[in-house]
């Protein structure tokens, strides 16, 4: 898979920015915030810039946090 660069990428920034800004978010709330469609994708990528980000599963709800 080929990933974009935080520093060239406004996505990941906007990704970047609403998960440092708040403790857990859900995917609904990174699409609402972020303004972004394939959270899942663009979490990967924020893994590949050499963030830790924990993914939690409760039911069909999916919660992200940056660690």
């Amino acid at each position: 898979m080929r990933y974009a660069k935080l520093e060239n990428s406004p996505r990941l920034q906007r990704v970047l920015r609403v998960l440092k800004k708040h403790k857990r978010l859900t995917t609904l709330d990174i699409i609402k915030k972020a303004q972004v469609c394939a959270v899942n994708s663009a979490i990967a990528e924020l893994r590949e810039n050499g963030f830790t980000i924990e993914c939690k599963r409760s039911g069909d709800i999916w919660s992200y946090t940056l660690k």
